[in-house]
């Protein structure tokens, strides 16, 4: 307890505060009672009320057990065991070595109950940040754009960390203090280090590079294994086609055109389940991180490289464990029977897009010249007619350009481009997608568990906002809502001859529900699909492990199938890696954004061509056409006025002066500052005059109707105002009258 709630528990009153202030430090210099951090008192060898403490046992029946995370042995003996009490859901998901933030009550000397408050290895209990000396000690400035204010860092909490130092601080009970206070428990480098940018998202995302060691060792030894029972493939001239800068190649293709016209396609995927059996300390790590995560520096894997870039990938001339799809389609692209088998391959060769496409174009190299006629030349065949069936079918065709950052060997990026999408892409955009059908139809012809990919078709609410937008355009969506994406796509190919049509298909994309994975099949609205399943990469998506397990179990393929306690919790392991992709795709996000804004802040001053994204009621985002960088136009800075927020036609408008800065629209914009830590920039409009969309028709909003200058004013506060109001009833206010 603090001296304060002892003067309340006891009722102590005037100068008995002094004796008992007295007494408290008799008995602190005499060793029977000892302050922790924030000024509570407790006993010696006891815990205080709060404390942070570390798991170290977890026995076969799921009980938990802790020990003070600072226990000074030496002097007080053996800690005592701390037994964590589940809550109403059961244990949280804790794991030997976690450390928790844990409320304590005391049975005996050696034995302790304790409620879990927070987890401290959680990103929730950490917070990363650069370390900043001030005139009375340091801080941990948060590199979180969100975070609301700094945290004291005590001088024995330093761990040798230094100004200028990013680092991952723990949060600590500060029970009494003014400001909460952390730990620094790893110091992960310089705010000066390009490399930093990366790990700063991988951090505040909770992913971790360095895999367990018990994981990495389950690896050794491992090898491909020998033909057995599986079906021989290595005759076969399968060949993987991927970017130029790839490190595994975990799919390969094939085609050929047989007598009747039809085609026979076979997709083979590296078996990863043969490596990674269920409940395995490997299988365990995977599930955890759920994908890969890609940075523009460096990649995060699901698996340890023994794996992912050696054994699992499938490299040309060496013989690997796959799973392979058999696939017949007819002239029309309809999938007319399938056939998974698991096998043993050697592929012919490692193609990149731009090398297959190339040689598409008529221009072969010493590669691909040999593979024209048997490889190549029957892949865009087969492509041709899964296009058309593509198309056929209305899949929706959004066309979002994709930029791809620039990083040198220094890990500083050097500008952006957009990313190429050639025919090549789509070509194995349309096998994989083949290949996953057939799976999600394999498993429901077994009547096996299925993880599906799902995608629902979007909210009547999301598509009466978009509707009102796109009306504006002289453009429509069904009344009664969406019921296929080619009705989507009639709108969008409208829109293509219009100079906005990247806007249009910005607006549709935002109406869009989000994939997921579901044991329990909606269908895949977006790909018009009644059946889909990811199959096509277990090294770096949970998903699709499952789906080749449950396809072995199935199929009666051999050792490593769908075990009886996933089967029972598919439902819980789909939710989890649903999270762990929007986890790895924020992270991804965030990561780009530093990147943009570090490029950027040299660059403060600059201007640049850009278009309105986001229509606030506290300012504009803008994404610059150059790089794609997003920054805020913060309403402070946009030309005096009293601005209204028109929701309907996603719009700041001007009531006096009738300035209009409406969504999608072009703008001037000039860099007044980018912090590569947070990753946000400011921008400040280069001119004064209106951001509206040439052509397209304004209706004026009913509040707006009335004469700019001899009209009534409005009773609403206005969301723009210069200067700083004064606050009604504040000591600051009081002095001034």
């Amino acid at each position: 307890m603090t001296k304060r709630e002892i003067v309340r528990a006891f009722g102590i009153k005037g100068d008995d505060r002094r004796a008992l202030k007295d007494l408290l430090r008799s008995l602190e210099n005499d060793g029977a009672i000892i302050k922790h951090s924030g000024g509570a008192y407790g006993l010696p060898k006891g815990l205080p009320s709060v404390t942070v403490a570390q798991v170290y046992e977890i026995d076969i029946d799921g009980d938990v057990f802790a020990r003070p995370a600072e226990w000074d042995e030496a002097l007080l003996g053996d800690p005592p065991r701390i037994e964590i009490v589940p809550d109403k859901r059961g244990h949280p998901a804790l794991k030997e070595g976690d450390r928790v933030l844990v409320s304590t009550r005391k049975f005996t000397d050696e034995l302790y109950e304790g409620r879990v408050l927070r987890r401290l290895d959680d990103p929730r209990g950490q917070v990363l940040g650069e370390v900043v000396k001030i005139k009375n000690g340091f801080v941990l400035k948060p590199t979180n754009k969100k975070a609301k204010y700094d945290f004291d860092i005590p001088q024995k909490d330093l761990n040798n960390a230094q100004p200028g130092d990013l680092a991952v601080g723990e949060i600590q009970p500060s029970r009494g203090a003014r400001r909460k206070h952390v730990r620094i428990v790893e110091v992960i480098g310089s705010r000066d280090d390009p490399k930093a940018i990366s790990l700063i998202a991988l951090h505040e995302a909770g992913l971790h590079e360095r895999f367990p060691e018990k994981t990495i060792n389950e690896t050794k030894g491992m090898k491909v294994p020998d033909l057995g029972k599986r079906e021989d493939l290595r005759s076969i001239p399968l060949v993987t086609i991927d970017g130029a800068d790839a490190r595994d190649f975990d799919d390969a293709v094939f085609a050929e055109k047989l007598e009747d016209g039809s085609y026979h396609l076979i997709v083979a995927i590296a078996d990863v389940a043969y490596y990674v059996r269920p409940g395995s300390p490997l299988d365990t790590e995977a599930y955890r991180r759920g994908n890969s995560t890609y940075f523009p520096d460096r990649v995060v894997p699901m698996l340890p490289e023994a794996l992912s870039n050696d054994l699992c990938s499938l490299r040309p001339k060496e013989e690997r464990a796959c799973m392979a799809f058999h696939l017949w389609i007819d002239e029309h692209g309809n999938l007319k029977k399938h056939k998974i088998v698991r096998g043993l391959m050697r592929s012919a060769a490692r193609l990149i897009y731009e090398q297959v496409q190339a040689a598409k174009d008529g221009m072969p190299d010493d590669i691909t010249g040999p593979l024209m006629e048997t490889v190549i030349t029957p892949l865009y065949d087969a492509y041709d007619i899964l296009d058309k069936a593509r198309q056929k079918r209305g899949a929706l065709d959004l066309d979002l350009p994709e930029r791809q950052i620039l990083i040198n060997d220094k890990g500083e990026m050097t500008g952006v481009k957009p990313r190429t999408r050639l025919e090549a892409h789509k070509l194995i955009e349309e096998f994989m997608i083949l290949a996953n059908v057939a799976a999600a139809q394999a498993l429901e012809a077994k009547k096996a568990p299925c993880v599906y990919r799902v995608h629902d078709r979007p909210s009547h609410e999301k598509l009466d906002s978009a509707r009102e937008f796109l009306d504006a355009f002289g453009l429509s969506l069904p009344t009664g809502g969406v019921a296929k994406p080619a009705q989507i796509n009639h709108l969008l190919h409208k829109a293509s001859e219009m100079e906005y049509s990247h806007l249009i298909s910005e607006v549709i994309l935002r109406t869009q529900s989000q994939a997921i994975y579901h044991p329990e099949n909606i269908g895949h609205f977006g790909l018009a699909l009644n059946k889909y399943a990811h199959f096509t990469s277990p090294i770096r998506r949970y998903a699709d492990l499952l789906v080749h397990r449950s396809l072995i179990r199935a199929y009666g393929l051999g050792e490593g199938g769908l075990s009886d306690e996933e089967a029972v919790t598919l439902e819980e392991k789909a939710d989890h890696i649903s999270q762990t992709e929007r986890t790895s795709m924020e992270a991804e996000r965030a990561a780009v954004d530093r990147f943009t804004a570090s490029w950027m802040a040299n660059r403060v001053g600059a201007e640049f061509a850009g278009r309105i994204n986001g229509v606030t009621r506290f300012g504009l985002f803008v994404t610059l056409d150059e790089t794609g960088a997003d920054g805020l136009v913060p309403m402070r800075s946009l030309p005096d006025d009293f601005y209204v927020h028109d929701e309907q036609q996603h719009a700041l408008i001007g009531r006096r002066q009738g300035r209009i800065y409406r969504l999608g629209a072009p703008v001037m914009a000039r860099v007044v500052e980018a912090d590569k830590l947070t990753g946000s920039s400011v921008f400040e409009l280069a001119s004064d005059d209106s951001a509206d969309i040439p052509g397209i028709k304004f209706t004026r909003p009913k509040n707006l109707q009335n004469d700019r200058k001899s009209g009534p004013r409005s009773k609403k506060k206005p969301l723009k105002k210069h200067g700083k109001p004064r606050v009604k009833g504040s000591k600051r206010g009081k002095r001034r009258k």
